[in-house]
């Protein structure tokens, strides 16, 4: 059942389900709290488990024109307060990770864990931020052409033909998105922080899910940031959306890591 607090004059939506440890589910840019509805039907069976639905996206609504991952950890925060909860392990899909990296440096005393689900502790590159500024342009002008072209493309190529109705369904999502929430997510995420040091060295659990095929993060680059760690890191088959692509496999992943 959705719920829904007032963050900063805006409706923050989030919905709850099972008993158990607080486990927060964070999805990524143009997703919102739907796409965990699988993955909640399997957690909750141990877990209390949170989707929020994160500023400007879903029925979550925006609070200015640039959405930093701190400004969306902080309602993350509030969510919290509302529900008395003090610790919680995070599960954050793509944009989702980064909020949780930064709800984990900011409060560092609530956070017992946090995987990385097709995400990465690094900020944007250069070449990557002019990449986020022509995607600011291409929102502004033609946002729904913009989501009908990127949400295909972040499946593995062998994907686009085996997962056709989720890939439609998905994009259907998408489009509910507003111009100022996806455009105001793009701002954030450019001007995130670097925070694979703070990762590295935090004590809190740590669980990294990475695609073989992702087109968005390259396998290579990602493990080198983790060769001389002992973070857990799991390679799953196919592409960014391992919650579709790989969903049996991620399972296993998030169970050892939730245990």
């Amino acid at each position: 059942m959705q719920e829904q607090i007032t963050y900063r004059n805006a409706p923050l939506s989030f919905n709850q389900q099972g008993k158990g440890t607080a486990v927060i589910l964070l999805h990524g840019f143009l997703e919102n709290k739907s796409m965990w509805e699988n993955t909640v039907t399997v957690l909750e069976k141990r877990n209390r488990v949170i989707c929020i639905d994160l500023l400007g996206h879903g029925a979550s609504e925006n609070t200015g024109y640039i959405h930093s991952m701190d400004e969306m950890a902080m309602a993350v925060k509030a969510v919290l307060n509302h529900l008395k909860i003090r610790k919680v392990m995070f599960i954050g899909h793509s944009m989702g990770g980064y909020v949780a990296l930064a709800f984990a440096a900011l409060f560092p005393e609530n956070t017992k864990g946090v995987c990385l689900l097709n995400s990465s502790t690094m900020n944007d590159s250069p070449e990557k931020v002019i990449h986020r500024n022509r995607a600011v342009i291409a929102l502004k002008n033609h946002l729904d052409t913009f989501i009908k072209i990127a949400i295909p493309n972040l499946f593995a190529q062998h994907s686009k033909t085996s997962f056709l109705q989720e890939i439609d369904a998905v994009t259907l999502e998408a489009l509910t998105t507003s111009k100022q929430g996806a455009i105001a997510a793009t701002e954030g995420m450019k001007i995130r922080k670097n925070y694979t040091e703070f990762f590295g060295n935090s004590s809190f659990k740590k669980l990294v899910i990475l695609g073989k095929e992702d087109p968005i993060l390259d396998l290579k680059t990602q493990l080198e940031l983790y060769k001389n760690s002992t973070i857990s890191i799991a390679v799953l088959e196919r592409g960014h959306m391992s919650h579709i692509e790989s969903f049996d496999a991620m399972i296993h992943a998030l169970k050892t890591y939730l245990k």
